[in-house]
């Protein structure tokens, strides 16, 4: 059952993916070679939970940390570890926050150190993968709208969208109904109304589409073992344009400086 929020619940799922945002900030700084995905992980729990929300994901379906922290060729789900990120590598992080009851959802991939040019390409394109979705996030288009759009702009990089993954409503719950695959049919599926709040998410490979689950129930990667990236924001339908409930603004002031 698709649930439509009043606008008192976008504002509290609003909160939510702000503070996300916020999380988000608060470790891109520090995602360079010699840091571990561990230390960042405990460092965003930290803020969290100080600014009055509770880690979504922590204990989800008995994940066991706050982050999902997924390098290279890992597409999601990657459990933070002890490991030292390095030099060229590249780390998509995904957060979920629950405060006053509701959702937040975002997910940023980031380049560790100095990215190859090949790489930054893929990053770039997942990412205007996502905002090409969102334009069709709005009142009277379908769900295979989103889909369309964000598989012709990365399948027209050569690049291959993942399949089995798919972004979600968001509101008392961290996923609802309607999915919100990343591929599709222009005018098929659900049709999107006003006060929908769903994540689109993105998760775009530069090899092949196909991807692997790991033996530790969580972590996936792309059966190549090519880099994936990852982007998602929290939006809401609206008549004309989606309006973003999350952020990437305070992320990239600090990755630029």
């Amino acid at each position: 059952m698709i649930y439509y929020k009043t606008e008192e619940e976008i504002e509290l799922v609003r909160k939510s993916s702000l503070l996300v945002a916020k999380t988000h900030a608060e470790i891109a700084g520090l995602i360079k070679p010699g840091i571990t995905t561990l230390a960042l992980d405990k460092i965003a729990e930290e803020f969290i939970r100080d600014n009055g929300g509770f880690p979504a994901f922590k204990g989800y379906g008995g994940f066991p940390n706050t982050l999902c922290m997924s390098p290279n060729e890992q597409v999601v789900h990657g459990i933070p570890n002890d490991r030292f990120l390095e030099n060229s590598e590249i780390l998509s992080v995904d957060c979920g926050v629950v405060m006053n009851g509701y959702y937040g959802d975002s997910a940023f991939t980031y380049e560790v150190g100095e990215v190859d040019v090949e790489t930054k390409k893929l990053l770039k394109v997942t990412k205007e993968s996502l905002y090409k979705g969102i334009e069709q996030a709005v009142a009277g288009n379908r769900i295979g709208d989103i889909g369309y759009a964000v598989q012709q702009h990365a399948e027209s990089f050569g690049y291959g969208v993942v399949r089995e993954l798919v972004g979600h409503g968001v509101g008392k719950n961290l996923h609802e109904s309607p999915e919100v695959p990343n591929h599709g049919r222009r005018g098929k599926g659900v049709m999107l109304k006003e006060g929908l709040v769903i994540a689109i998410e993105p998760m775009i490979n530069m090899g092949t589409k196909c991807i692997l689950q790991h033996n530790d129930g969580w972590t996936i990667t792309t059966i190549d073992n090519k880099p994936s990236a990852h982007f998602e924001h929290t939006i809401v339908v609206r008549k004309g344009k989606a309006e973003i409930l999350s952020s990437f603004d305070e992320i990239e002031k600090k990755i630029n400086g």
